[in-house]
């Protein structure tokens, strides 16, 4: 899998999107965490990192 990372989102002319559905829904879902109570942060954080751990160990194409 040929994919670039970037430290700042759309810097490389992109709209910020990884071009992997399941990776950008998990970081679309942490869009709403500065709404939560910071109580609930490492749980969101903790789902998000399983869900990514899922996506990138699963064989490509």
């Amino acid at each position: 899998m040929n994919q670039q990372h970037t430290d700042e989102p759309g810097t490389d002319g992109t709209d910020g999107t990884t071009g992997v559905a399941e990776v950008d829904a998990v970081l679309a879902s942490l869009d709403g965490l500065a709404d939560l109570p910071v109580a609930e942060h490492v749980a969101v954080f903790e789902q998000a990192h399983e869900r990514l751990r899922r996506a990138l160990d699963a064989p490509s194409g």
